[in-house]
């Protein structure tokens, strides 16, 4: 039988969820989630407003695009970033809202704040309420993995807390012709977790461990979540950050766009990424024996894809 990613309800014990959920994690990198508990009506109002914004003028979508911050706030347009390693650039353009620090607060100069449209009625609080959300199903989840490593449950509370998490709104222009590249080349992401809305569009595929590409279509409503490379290195690639890609759609969708929202869920900028030692055995050496903080590990990736110079 072909390999599954698992559907796994957050409404389990919390016990059975985080064996179900860590399992899944440490087999495919991936799990999809339901009952994550976030107001379907808040989620269609996102899609409306994203949907606005990515209509508008190109010049009016620009006057959004942040010189010199590699993409961390506001607009990115389309063709701008590139998967370490392709030649194409991806088929794609977005808009980040990231976590407003106050004026002072320590981590202020890696966490800019937000810059939001003028043209959209309600785009920031939609955001602001659905960035929060998101922060907070975030927090189940790694309570569900911490449990799974052994860990007291609120393990990864102080890890997280004012950290430099992203929520990106992702659009996908239809694909017109033989095209160059595809929509988003295959990839790790770099964070400690994702949670993205919007996958029941077909194109999202992992590379499972015999080199296939296996699809990943959560049902209506629910989010596909995934291993970002920071909890890769934290685990001692225990769980596997996959290489996933969101692949051009066939003929008879190829006129559609296509749109989504990844929650880049991420530590502190002053974290150190230290390898934990019940992951650690003669079995499984430290492979990163060097400790490196959360955000110098970022910038060394957004480098790396072209977001930063």
């Amino acid at each position: 039988m072909t390999a599954a990613v698992p559907v796994i309800s957050l409404s389990l014990p919390a016990d059975r969820f985080a064996q179900d959920f860590g399992a899944s994690f440490e087999r495919f990198g991936f799990a999809m989630i339901t009952d994550h508990g976030i107001d379907p009506a808040l989620i269609d109002a996102a899609w409306t407003k994203a949907r606005a914004f990515f209509a508008l003028p190109e010049e009016a979508k620009r006057a959004y695009h942040v010189a010199g911050l590699g993409g961390a706030r506001g607009y990115t347009p389309f063709g701008v970033e590139i998967a370490k390693g392709a030649k194409e650039v991806d088929l794609k353009e977005f808009w980040h809202v990231g976590r407003d620090l106050p004026e002072g607060h320590p981590l202020a100069a890696q966490q800019p704040n937000n810059v939001w449209p003028d043209e959209v009625p309600s785009f920031r609080t939609t955001f602001e309420t659905l960035f929060a959300e998101f922060d907070r199903v975030g927090g189940r989840l790694l309570s569900g993995i911490a449990r799974y490593l052994g860990l007291a449950p609120d393990f990864f509370d102080a890890t997280v807390q004012d950290g430099n998490s992203v929520m990106r709104l992702l659009h996908y222009p239809p694909v017109e012709g033989p095209a160059k590249g595809i929509r988003a080349e295959a990839h790790e992401d770099i964070n400690t977790i994702t949670l993205l809305l919007g996958a029941e569009e077909a194109g999202l595929e992992i590379l499972d461990k015999d080199g296939s590409w296996l699809p990943v279509a959560p049902p209506p409503g629910a989010m596909a979540v995934n291993v970002g490379d920071m909890l890769q290195r934290l685990t001692n690639n225990r769980l596997p950050s996959t290489t996933h890609r969101v692949r051009n759609p066939d003929a008879g969708r190829a006129g559609i766009a296509r749109y989504s929202m990844p929650f880049f869920l991420h530590f502190r900028s002053d974290y150190p990424i230290v390898t934990l030692e019940n992951c650690v055995d003669a079995a499984h050496p430290n492979l990163y024996p060097a400790p490196i903080t959360a955000d110098a590990y970022l910038q060394e990736r957004l480098r790396e894809i072209g977001l930063k110079k």
